[in-house]
């Protein structure tokens, strides 16, 4: 028996953007394209219809741009299963990129990506593994974590509750909660190492650390590693600079 298929909507307001990744999309049998929109109150209608797995995103479009139609469309709601943002950019540095992930958005890709990278990026996106372009550095996570919610973040605010940079993760109740080995993934996760990376640097199983990532998430109420990255930068428990690798996974490494 075959697995279902991802439901995937696609949102952008150029035609050829929009028709050409569904069409991409569309050659793959485990992908299934249930709707396209234009802006971004188009593509909240569509997905509110079809109740896709992943939405691509565009920033930048009319009627309701990218940001607030991701913040809509993960929003908390009782009885209604969140689709999985990817936000398609053209800049990797972005600031709009910034206010979409603090809006709910998994991650992005640059609209440059390749046919193989479109696919990876949205089976790791469906899996609930966050995203970011290869191209995209620490720098890029760096910067967006010590910067406030820019205007179109409005109150989403910081990925952590009332994180306190002053006292770093003792004065953030969310991160006190893990216990020493959840935070020790935490800031494994946010120096960039894979599942099975950090099981080998802790000498444990890769199941082992699946749990231990699936309860880091549960308990800062974090969506996936995207929003983990973050919040181990605002809560103080990586500093910005330290370390060179990329910071979330990256769909060229396994």
């Amino acid at each position: 028996m075959n697995p279902p298929q991802i439901k995937v909507v696609v949102a952008d307001d150029h035609e050829v953007v929009r028709s050409g990744f569904a069409g991409l999309l569309g050659t793959q049998p485990d992908f299934l394209v249930v709707g396209t929109a234009a802006d971004g109150a188009e593509a909240v209608r569509v997905c509110r219809a079809q109740a896709p797995d992943v939405v691509l995103m565009d920033v930048r479009m009319p009627v309701l741009d990218g940001i607030e139609a991701t913040r809509q469309l993960t929003a908390a709601v009782a009885g209604r299963v969140q689709p999985r943002v990817l936000i398609l950019t053209t800049f990797d540095l972005d600031q709009y990129v910034y206010d979409a992930i603090r809006a709910g958005a998994s991650g992005f890709l640059l609209k440059d990506v390749t046919a193989e990278g479109l696919f990876d990026a949205v089976r790791i996106i469906a899996k609930g593994d966050g995203l970011l372009a290869p191209t995209v550095t620490r720098r890029l996570i760096s910067q967006f974590a010590r910067q406030p919610a820019g205007p179109a973040a409005g109150a989403a605010g910081p990925i952590l509750a009332a994180p306190s940079r002053a006292t770093g993760v003792t004065g953030c109740p969310a991160v006190g909660t893990l216990t020493a080995r959840e935070t020790e993934v935490l800031r494994l996760v946010a120096e960039g190492l894979s599942n099975p990376e950090i099981a080998a640097r802790l000498t444990v199983s890769e199941e082992t650390i699946k749990t231990h990532v699936s309860r880091m998430l549960a308990k800062l109420h974090l969506r996936d590693r995207t929003q983990a990255v973050v919040a181990a930068y605002e809560s103080g428990l990586v500093v910005p600079g330290v370390h060179d690798r990329s910071s979330v996974r990256d769909p060229s490494r396994p």
